[in-house]
């Protein structure tokens, strides 16, 4: 079977010959090949510095760091974040039982490009921020004196994917660096980033499944080398099956293909994400003369076969099976994409343990740890490049996705979780928005050519797995012809939140099943954003809460479920991640996540997992994100506040302080009660049954009771802040202070007078209440708070957010547009004035916080703070009062 187009089958096979012995006892490998990382030691510095190339450059002032490093972390603050040059230097001094060696030189990833010297010499380069790279360093090298490795680093480029993209193209050797040493004869480990060995299953069935094993053996002795190859095949219980021996001649400097074909193993142990068995490949190199090992690698391989249909969905080893995925990006707060492999390990366990059986490796090729894991725990993968929102008209930019792309299919090439290769995400969003008419036309050509020529490439390098791209919510892929090019399309979905109503979802998944009923379809991004300190009892669209995230997935995920010509669905995205030009409520992150930066999970997630897991108990209390109660009491009465409960039990009892508030049926994983809130730190428990055992859950809240009528007996203590013009709780991080939603003044009470509802996703400065500050009531009246007399403190919030702002091509339809005017008003309370014309954009500009405070000596039975608009209108965005006595 030919499986890349470089690879040719030997003019002469040998025999194999089947033994069932172990051929080589392991210690022998690591005498010949020799692995380690060079993690330490590194000096860096950021910009330009050619200098750094002499090996007598002095680098003392420079950065000490260890790798994984990037050099972004200012992402986290500026959208402006550094895209240049990076400079990383080190010694290398070898060991005299290398001299005689081949020394390669592997960088796991390194972002977007590298050039590498040594001892001031050009050895190679690698473009591509994602895949490996690996080069034979042996001719730069000494062995009698320290080696100085330079490799200069550029994040800038834009002839290398991504070009565009809603996430941080962070800069840096943020993987692993590696020395590898074998001898002369050895697997080549030049192909591409990979080790030269490549694992197929042709045929699997449940009876027998065959495996063949090709790859390529290079010779960098001068003179011939007469060899015995040999592979051995291990039973997951770590029995060996069976082994196969093939003599193979080698010229000096020859580099020679192989191609094993072993026998059919009976009845396999299949593997799937619920039973991940894995068959262990030993390959093995030995010197005919001496019979000792020259080389060894090691590699898993599983046995499962997969399809998809357009009517049914996904089938894998013969049987339907949901895909229940996940998109994952790599960074984590606050330290970018320099991430351990311990941490890549964690989020699959994470993954894993919430139900998921499917992720969508996104938008590039990730760590090796991910795809180990993947293997390992049993998680279905697809795996793509990052070609992104437009294809620009640049010199090499189809070359270096093509090489991309090759690179990620032969360096993952023999894991059997990668069922989809991917290379093209909403690449017509930018394109659609920033070309129209005529201007529009070269562009998809572009589009279509490259995808074509990606098509092609990827059923050279492997014609095994299925070619996916990844469509935003247009019909225009289809009417370009896009649609046709590859096995399967994935939607990116997000009626009701950038624009729509949730229903919107089942209704596109429809229409695209009858006007294209022949293509296969998979839910590739769907979610809705969410900020742990917003809070509603009457979600949005666009909001920010999490009860509006959890409302939005609940609608989702059953679709998912119960449309059978949806493959299945991954939802964007595990994790709150770095996207550095995004504004919203938390600038600088994209919050779909279902578990917070730092790995900590949503409620949300336990949704999912109660839908997903149906061989372990799950009940959970969907209150860790709303532990910090609020709300207002009317004349001493509990205050009614909803509780939720995510399990997979049939009916769920819900308890406060012992009491029970009832019993509820689960219906869609979810039980909603109304629970009394009295006490400040009241406890809630939940009971169920699962499978005739008991289960519970419980955890304490804060509460804090907002009177609605304000006099001496609660004033004491009291702040009462306002976030005016929302119907969101408001928790800041810093204080712990909960803002409650705005309301409409009643005689005895206390709320706006007039106005109307308005707001902003554009970061707002001077603060880090962000949300606070994005939405007012414009056209204010006032505000009147019904109070004894006495001294109070009186704080009003400001941002003028009335100018153009630009907005990101990310937000779909959900843009408010805003007309530019200076808006300054007087301000008076209890008809004093306090501000004669104030101008908050003249005091504090655009965008940015402000806070004024006003101390009150009330004679009166209220406080009433005034607006009077001397030009454009009168807002408030937030209020807040403190008796003082």
């Amino acid at each position: 079977m030919r499986i890349f187009k470089h690879i040719h089958k030997p003019v002469c096979r040998a025999i194999a010959t089947i033994i069932i012995f172990s051929i080589l006892a392991p210690s022998s490998l690591y005498a010949q090949r020799e692995i380690q990382t060079i993690n330490d030691s590194w000096k860096f510095r950021k910009g330009e510095c050619t200098a750094a190339l002499d090996s007598t450059f002095k680098d003392d002032e420079w950065e000490d760091i260890y790798l994984p490093h990037t050099w972004n972390t200012d992402a986290y603050t500026e959208k402006d974040y550094y895209r240049g040059m990076g400079w990383y230097r080190r010694q290398i001094i070898l060991p005299q039982d290398w001299i005689g060696k081949q020394v390669f030189l592997k960088l796991d990833a390194a972002s977007k490009a590298t050039c590498i010297y040594i001892n001031g010499k050009k050895v190679g380069e690698h473009t591509g921020g994602y895949t490996a790279s690996t080069l034979n360093i042996t001719p730069f090298l000494s062995f009698n004196s320290p080696n100085m490795l330079v490799i200069r680093v550029d994040n800038a480029r834009m002839d290398i994917p991504p070009i565009s993209g809603d996430f941080t193209f962070f800069g840096g050797i943020y993987r692993d660096a590696w020395l590898i040493a074998v001898p002369s004869q050895h697997f080549n480990l030049t192909n591409h980033g990979s080790d030269g060995i490549f694992i197929t299953t042709p045929r699997v069935s449940e009876q027998q499944a065959t495996l063949s094993i090709h790859g390529e053996i290079r010779n960098d002795a001068r003179e011939k080398a007469a060899l015995e190859l040999v592979h051995s095949i291990y039973h997951p219980d770590g029995t060996l099956l069976q082994t196969q021996k093939q003599f193979i001649q080698l010229k000096a400097g020859e580099t020679r293909n192989f191609d094993s074909n072993i026998s059919p193993i009976l009845q396999p142990l299949l593997w799937t994400p619920e039973t991940p068995y894995l068959y262990r490949v030993e390959t093995t190199l030995f010197n005919c003369k001496t019979k000792s090992v020259v080389d060894q690698s090691n590699h898993h391989t599983g046995f499962r076969w997969f399809h998809f249909e357009s009517n049914k969905g996904f089938f894998l080893n013969g049987k339907p099976y949901k895909l229940r995925g996940i998109c994952r990006h790599q960074d984590q707060k606050p330290i970018g994409v320099a991430l351990t492999d311990e941490m890549h390990r964690r989020d699959m366990k994470l993954m894993k343990e919430m139900g998921a059986n499917f992720i969508r490796i996104s938008h590039y090729p990730q760590d090796d740890a991910i795809i180990e894991m993947c293997d390992k725990l049993g998680m279905l993968a697809w795996e793509e490049i990052p070609v992104i929102d437009i294809v620009p008209d640049t010199p090499e930019y189809a070359e270096n996705c093509e090489r991309n792309l090759r690179e990620m299919i032969r360096q993952h090439y023999n894991h059997p979780s990668i069922i989809t290769w991917g290379y093209m995400n909403e690449i017509l969003l930018v394109a659609q928005r920033k070309h129209k008419g005529d201007a529009l036309k070269p562009v998809l050509e572009r589009t279509l050519a490259l995808a074509r020529r990606l098509e092609n490439a990827l059923k050279q390098e492997d014609p095994t797995r299925i070619s996916a791209m990844a469509f935003h919510g247009s019909n225009s892929y289809n009417e370009t012809g896009l649609s046709q090019i590859t096995d399967i399309v994935g939607w990116n979905l997000y009626q009701g939140w950038y624009g729509g109503d949730v229903t919107g979802f089942e209704k596109f998944l429809a229409e695209q099943h009858r006007n294209y009923p022949a293509h296969p379809m998979i839910v590739s991004e769907y979610g809705a954003g969410s900020d742990r300190r917003l809070h509603t009892l009457a979600p949005r669209a666009f909001d920010f809460s999490i009860e509006y995230q959890q409302k939005y997935l609940e609608h989702y995920l059953p679709v998912l479920e119960e449309t059978p010509y949806v493959c299945g669905g991954t939802h964007w995205n595990f994790i709150d991640f770095s996207s550095a030009l995004r504004d919203e409520s938390m600038p600088r992150i994209n919050n779909k996540g279902l578990v917070y930066a730092d790995r900590t999970p949503k409620d949300v997630y336990y949704y999912y997992k109660a839908a997903w897991r149906s061989d372990i108990p799950v009940l959970h209390i969907a209150s860790r994100d709303w532990t910090r109660r609020s709300g207002v009491q009317q004349e001493g009465k509990p205050v009614m506040l909803p509780v939720k409960v995510y399990s997979n039990c049939p009916e769920v009892e819900l308890f406060i302080d012992g009491t029970s508030v009832g019993k509820k049926k689960t219906e869609n994983f979810t039980a909603l009660f109304e629970v009394p809130f009295l006490r400040k730190e009241p406890f809630l428990s939940a009971h169920a049954t699962y499978q005739g055992k008991p289960v519970t859950d419980g955890l304490r809240v804060g509460f804090t009771p907002i009177p609605d009528r304000l006099d001496k007996t609660n004033l004491n203590g009291l702040e009462l802040a306002v976030n005016v013009g929302s119907h969101c709780f408001f928790t800041s991080d810093e204080s712990h202070l909960t803002w409650v939603p705005d309301q409409p003044y009643t005689p005895g009470s206390w709320g706006h007078l007039g106005g109307k509802e308005a707001g902003t996703q554009t970061e707002i400065g001077l603060t880090t209440d962000g949300p606070l500050f994005q939405t007012l009531r414009n056209g204010l009246e006032g505000y009147r708070f019904d109070v004894p007399q006495g001294v109070y403190e009186v704080e009003l919030l400001f941002t003028d957010i009335y100018r153009r702002n630009s907005s990101t091509a990310y937000l779909l339809g959900r843009e408010r547009q805003q007309e530019n005017r200076e808006n300054a008003f007087r301000i008076t309370i209890n008809g004093k004035t306090v501000e004669d014309a104030l101008s908050p954009c003249r005091t504090s500009g655009y965008f940015r916080a402000l806070r004024k405070k006003y101390i009150v000596d009330n004679d009166t039975d209220h406080l009433e703070i005034k607006f009077h608009a001397r030009s454009g209108n009168s807002f408030l965005n937030g209020i807040k009062i403190r008796h003082r006595n």
